[in-house]
Formats: structure tokens, sequence, C-alpha cells
């Protein structure tokens, strides 16, 4: 959330800078002045209008390598491996294929780490708070950790190469919800209202001479006729409504009901909606999205499987590291290992408090990312009204409540039951609910979602889990936040001796777990070289 706003703040800076002398705006100014109130996609049809974007691609698309790459030569040597979360069972399985005999120590009962779904049967604990026994129905699950895959990302190439199904996940739905100060509108209309005011005021600028002395004719003809489009003005270059804003009553035999007309442009700009309409913006999360069928553990299921659930130890706490001139010595609940090589994968507020002799600096390192406090909970009910009532099929609403966002699923459509996310919350808000207990955290998103949806979100509720990950032993966090990319971050991505590190947090995709495979891909990569090269 707070990047956002600091991406706005600055884009406010760049449209400034782009001003020419007198103050005059200049191209440059206008298409970030633009991206700033449309995003990329508006600002990339403007440069289309002004004659400045290219006509096709400069060659051709080039799809996403594939997840398996070859370690050249085959070695030989023996690697412990700290953690079986998705960097571990990554480096696992990397290293079997090229020869390494690897072992998994993993504190937790089972493997997996932060991507965890839940399903009827499953129990879920937390530090200092009471259990809870999952009762959802046959079918059910619930994604209590990531839920969703950008189609460039690693983590789909290793769901083709290990044969794991995948679909759609709806990510952007103009039928989906804005609340915002105490207002709730589905997500095509807080989109028209505020494209609209944003393309009459550049219009009417343009149309009465402002950008004269930036623009060209010929610029300023292509430019009205892209923000007529863009805002879909009238005649006079105002905004006085669309069906874009979607209807009361739709299209059918008859023409249709449409809404009532929006607000002022200040009644708009006041309702706050800039960050909930731009959230798939950003490369991280631009459409198509996509998830494994049934749940996205099948992405463990399946390294488990390859790597060999006979390499992983579970209820292995790791209590001491010391690296030595010809190996690794890990001390864990239940014995010590000795190997090669080791690969560290726990989050680095987890490494930090495990002595070991790998030197101050990195102590201090491990120390520098501080945990995320991140909390969701899944909301089973005996009919999916959302579908039939709402006509909301997937997709995401945001809001400024606490909850944060409701996730709609994107499979099982017209299921009789189904389960949507209540809420997906981090930092203050994510601490609030997790000091809550499981009943009282229900309760209260409840209460929040009737805000949006009404009584019928408090109706026929079967049951209800919900997880906070800062409260889970072992992890203590959704993901880690570093002050800066420094120092500290490079020092991790060097071995400690014979000690390696890897994870989501020393990669620039932290909380995806693409950033989990792509540092498990860099750390073999580095391991194997080196040992090839060693006499």
């Amino acid at each position: 959330m707070a990047d956002g706003e600091t991406g706005g703040k600055e884009a406010v800076k760049e449209t400034r800078k782009g001003a020419g002398k007198g103050g005059a705006l200049t191209r440059r100014g206008l298409l970030v002045g633009i991206g700033a109130a449309g995003g990329a996609g508006a600002m990339y049809a403007a440069m289309g209008a002004l004659g400045l974007a290219p006509t096709g691609q400069d060659k051709e698309f080039t799809p996403p390598r594939e997840g398996d790459f070859t370690l050249r030569g085959k070695a030989s040597a023996s690697v412990v491996i700290l953690g079986a979360g998705v960097a571990g069972l990554t480096a696992a399985y990397e290293l079997g294929k090229a020869g390494y005999d690897c072992t998994l120590l993993e504190a937790r009962p089972k493997a997996g780490g932060r991507n965890l779904t839940l399903r009827g049967g499953d129990r879920v604990t937390e530090l200092n708070g009471p259990a809870q026994d999952v009762t959802f129905g046959e079918g059910v699950y619930f994604n209590a950790g990531p839920g969703r895959i950008a189609p460039w990302m690693v983590t789909l190439d290793y769901c083709r190469e290990l044969g794991v199904p995948i679909e759609t996940f709806v990510n952007s739905n103009a039928a989906a919800y804005v609340h915002v100060n105490g207002k709730t509108m589905r997500a095509r209309t807080a989109r028209a209202d505020m494209y609209g005011y944003v393309a009459e005021l550049l219009a009417k600028a343009t149309d009465t001479g402002a950008l004269d002395r930036t623009l060209t004719r010929d610029d300023k003809e292509r430019l009205l006729e892209f923000l007529r489009r863009f805002g879909d003005l009238g005649p006079r270059l105002d905004y006085t409504g669309s069906d874009r804003r979607g209807f009361a009553e739709w299209p059918a035999v008859g023409a249709g009901t449409p809404l009532d007309g929006p607000g002022t442009l200040r009644q708009v700009l006041a309702a706050g909606t800039g960050r909930a309409i731009t959230n798939d913006f950003g490369f991280e999360q631009a459409t198509p999205m996509f998830q494994p069928v049934g749940g996205m553990d099948a992405i463990v299921t399946a390294l488990q499987k390859a790597v060999g659930t006979d390499r992983i130890k579970t209820g292995a706490k790791v209590t001491k590291i010391t690296t030595m001139d010809d190996g690794v010595e890990v001390a864990y609940t239940g014995g010590v290992m000795k190997a090669d090589y080791c690969i560290a994968t726990l989050p680095p507020h987890i490494l930090a408090r495990i002595p070991h002799n790998l030197g101050p600096q990195v102590t201090s390192a491990l120390a520098k990312p501080t945990p995320v406090a991140a909390g969701k909970i899944g909301l089973e009910y005996a009919t999916r009204w959302w579908e039939r009532e709402d006509r909301i099929y997937g997709g995401v609403t945001e809001t400024d409540l606490d909850i944060t966002h409701i996730w709609y699923p994107s499979h099982d459509y017209h299921a009789e039951r189904g389960l949507l996310v209540g809420y997906y919350n981090t930092g203050p808000e994510a601490e609030l609910y997790g000091a809550l207990s499981p009943e009282d955290r229900r309760r209260r998103a409840l209460t929040q979602g009737k805000k949006i949806h009404g009584e019928k979100y408090r109706q026929n509720v079967l049951s209800s889990a919900s997880v906070a990950w800062h409260r889970q032993e072992h992890i203590e966090g959704g993901w880690v936040r570093w002050p800066a990319f420094d120092s500290s971050f490079t020092l991790l991505q060097r071995p400690a001796g014979r000690v390696y590190f890897a994870g989501d947090w020393l990669t620039h995709l932290i909380a995806w777990q693409a950033g989990a495979m792509e540092s498990a891909r860099a750390v073999v990569t580095k391991l194997h070289q080196r040992v090839l090269q060693s006499p």
C-alpha cells in the first residue's frame, strides 16, 4: 500500500520535472501525468495517439525458458538443506538431478513452509494461541499462503516440468467491488469515473490551447481522439457518465437501466479509489495470473515426490550450525548431521537466532530484514451467493477496511458450496487480527464484509480457518522487508564457509514463490561450480 503511495508521489515529481521553461508542459511530462492517473496502459495508448509508440514488436516473442536447467558435469557431494519450504525443495530437486546426496531438515510437521493449503481434517497451531481443527467440506480448500502466479515467473515453468496442472486466477474483475470511505461501488464504476474525469480535464486543457507550446496541431487532434475514447467523453469533451459504469438493470430485450450519474469530480477524487483501481497495474499482478488446480500445495507435493520423501526429516529443528574446512556439521532435535555443504533456507530472523560460527557479520546481516505480519481467513459458505446474487466470478474486492481484501474463488464455478478469502491483510491490521482468537477473527471479518455485501455475508457460513503468519512457529512472518538492499543483502548471497543461503528474501521477488525458486537456482549453480573446481 505504502509503495503505491510512494510511486504516486514520484510520478508527480516527474511530471513537474517534465515542465519546460515558463511552466510549459513537455510531452514527457504529459505522458508521465497520464501514466500516474491511468497507469502504464493509458500512457502507452497516449504515446500511440501522439505517434511515439512502436507499431509492432522489434523481434519475435520468446516464451519463458523451461524450469529445468542442467548443471553441467556430474558431481558427487552431500548437502544438508535447512528448511523444506519452496526454496529448500527446489534446491534439493535441482541438486538431485545432478547426482548430489541431499537431506532436508524441516522443523515443522510437514514440508512446504509458507506454501500452505488447508483442507478438512487439517489442524492449525499458533504460538501462544489455540489450535484450529479445519472442517471444510470435501473438495474445499484454502490457500493460506501464496495464492497466485504471474505468467512470466519461473513457478509456472516448474508446474509444467513437474506435471502440475494450472488454471486461470482471476486477479482483476470489473464486477468486484471497491469499498473506500464508507462507499461501495463496482470496480468498473470506479474506473470509469476516475478515467472519465481525468480525460475531461486533459481534453479541455488541450482544446483550449493550454498545451499549444508543446503539442503540434496533429498532436492535439490525436490526443483528443484518444482522450475521447479513454474517458468516453461527450461531444463537448465533458464526462457525464458512461455505460462503462454498469447498469442497475442490464440490457437484454430492453435497453437496460443505467446507474445514476457519477458524482462531481471533487466527489470522485474524495472517494479515494486510486489505489484500488490500479492494484493490478504492477508487473507482479498484471492479468492474466494462474494457480495450480486443486490447491497451491500441488507444487510442494510434486517437488516432494521428485526429491523423495525419505530425504525429508520433519520435526527436525536446527539448534547449531558449524562450518569446517572439510564440511558442515548441523545439530538438530534428533541428532547431528555432517555433510560436505549446507544450504540454509530458513527465514533470516530465525537463522539469526541459531548458534553458529559463521561470524558476527553474518549474524548482523541476518538481523537486518524484519518480518512482516500477514494474515488470511478462509470462509466456507453453503452457497456461492457471490456468483448467484452479486454475479462475481473470481477477482478481488479492494477496501480501506482492516480486512484489506476479499478474494472470490477462481475455480469450481457453479458448485453448491465454496470458500472465499474474507481478509488478507498485512502490518498493523494483521497484528490486530492475529491477536484475536480464531472465533473473534471470524466474527470481525464477517462484520466488516457485511459493510460491502450486506447481511447475506454473515449467513450460511459453514466453517472457517485463519492463519496469522507472524504467529506460525519456525516462520514468524508472512515475508520480510529489507530497510535497503545493501551490503548485508549482497553478503548473504555469498557463502559463509561451506554454508549457502537461499530464499525469496534474497531476491527482488520477496513474498513470491518465484523468488524462492530463483534464489535456489542461483545457489545450486554456485555450489556446483565450486564442487567441480574442487580437487
